[in-house]
């Protein structure tokens, strides 16, 4: 049995394992691999702290799946970001800023079930509309947000990834799906 709930401190190494696991297996072939390679659960856990992703005055939140396996998903929501930027929010819509689910559990419905948990919750708190932003080469999440009734809506952005020895950042195109909160 699968229950949605919101995260909770004790939570943040089990959610980092399962965005490192989903990020290590869902973009091998669009991310390279040396990026893959360096992710690191300890990392990523502590940053989920730093952020305060269970932090009840944030105007984010992260709902996690679990099933008998532990935690097998995340989902985290909130206000639009501006330029992507946590510090720029516009009101006007709900974002899905990240969901992510453990490769064992993908086509078990998991991603569905959190995606809807976080469309209820934002229209719970009143929004409309959402916006979410993809890899274009990310066909799994492409095709999720497709079933779900969300579609590309023209706008256009690039996913930045910080490369060691000073050299330029690698650059990944995105694009972002749009839609009703209340469909899917």
């Amino acid at each position: 049995m699968l229950t949605i709930r919101r995260e909770r401190p004790d939570d943040a190494e089990t959610a980092a394992r399962v965005h490192v696991r989903g990020w290590q297996a869902g973009y091998a072939g669009i991310l390279p691999d040396e990026v893959l390679a360096r992710l690191d659960v300890a990392v990523w856990a502590q940053r989920r702290r730093d952020v305060g992703t269970t932090d009840p005055d944030q105007p984010f939140t992260t709902l996690v799946a679990e099933g008998a396996a532990g935690i097998v998903g995340h989902v985290r929501f909130g206000p639009y970001r501006n330029e992507q930027d946590e510090d720029d929010l516009d009101p006007a819509y709900g974002e899905i800023l990240g969901l992510h689910v453990d490769p064992d559990h993908w086509g078990t419905g998991v991603g569905g079930r959190l995606l809807a948990a976080a469309r209820a919750a934002l229209a719970d708190r009143g929004w409309t509309e959402l916006r979410l932003w993809v890899l274009v080469d990310n066909v799994r999440a492409r095709r999720l947000c497709e079933r779900a009734g969300l579609a590309p809506d023209g706008a256009r952005s690039v996913y930045r990834i910080a490369r060691p020895g000073g050299l330029a950042p690698y650059v990944f195109p995105e694009i972002r799906y749009s839609g009703p909160v209340g469909v899917g």
